[in-house]
């Protein structure tokens, strides 16, 4: 509360700073002409399935090809290099909810079509032990942001890690995919408003897909009747992260 009390009254004192650095802009939540121009915002050609930027166009590429994600569609605003990183990184690690409010405002044009179908969005979540040290959770906080522009109902605890996994980033595949086996599930009370409806996922980095994908799974089993994926930033190659 009176961390929230602080950067209150601290926006009202001070001038609006870019998002991703210190200069000056019009307004919060603004990012300035050179960390815009440096951001490297995801654009056509991209896979139809899983949003992976594509060096030539093409309807889907060839993981998804050849085994899809669990998703219906996924999407993301940045690709995951630098820039994304100045953004994303203090965000979800420096005690920097307030931001929310600006990088949602960047999920709006590349989500336009998975948000007009969404009936709910609801957030990746992150395990209980986790969430203590954080504060918040990254992805919840995106969410809310969202639905507050959007006037889409969010649905903050529809999932729950039901145990801590390994750190993914040192995994491959196959073992991100076993990790998450089981890790994640629909909280039961809110099983009611999410079967039957067009779910959005709400996600800060988009790597593999396998969290992504252990989340459909259990939205599925809950009886949603789509869902799709958005996050802010994609991984488009692996050394990135």
């Amino acid at each position: 509360m009176l961390k929230t009390m602080v950067r209150a009254a601290l926006d009202v004192v001070l001038p609006a700073h870019c998002l991703s650095c210190n200069e000056p802009v019009g307004g919060k939540g603004l990012l300035c002409g050179d960390c815009f121009a440096a951001a490297e915002f995801i654009t056509a050609p991209f896979c139809g399935h899983c949003g992976l930027p594509l060096a030539e166009p093409a309807p889907l590429c060839t993981a998804c090809d050849w085994d899809p994600p669990r998703y219906r569609a996924a999407r993301a605003a940045l690709r995951y290099g630098p820039a994304a990183k100045r953004l994303i990184l203090p965000f979800k690690y420096a005690d920097r909810p307030e931001a929310a409010a600006g990088l949602a405002a960047l999920l709006l044009r590349p989500g336009a079509e998975l948000l007009a179908r969404a009936e709910v969005l609801v957030p990746v979540p992150l395990h209980r032990r986790r969430l203590a040290q954080r504060g918040y959770n990254q992805a919840g906080e995106l969410a809310r942001a969202l639905g507050r522009r959007t006037g889409t109902p969010v649905l903050i605890d529809g999932l729950i890690r039901t145990r801590a996994t390994r750190p993914l980033a040192e995994l491959d595949q196959h073992e991100r995919e076993m990790a998450l086996r089981g890790a994640i599930a629909v909280r039961p009370s809110r099983q009611a408003g999410l079967a039957g409806r067009s779910v959005l996922l709400i996600d800060d980095i988009l790597t593999s897909g396998a969290t992504a994908s252990a989340c459909a799974e259990a939205l599925y089993d809950a009886g949603a009747a789509a869902v799709d994926v958005l996050a802010l930033a994609r991984v488009a190659d692996h050394a990135e992260t």
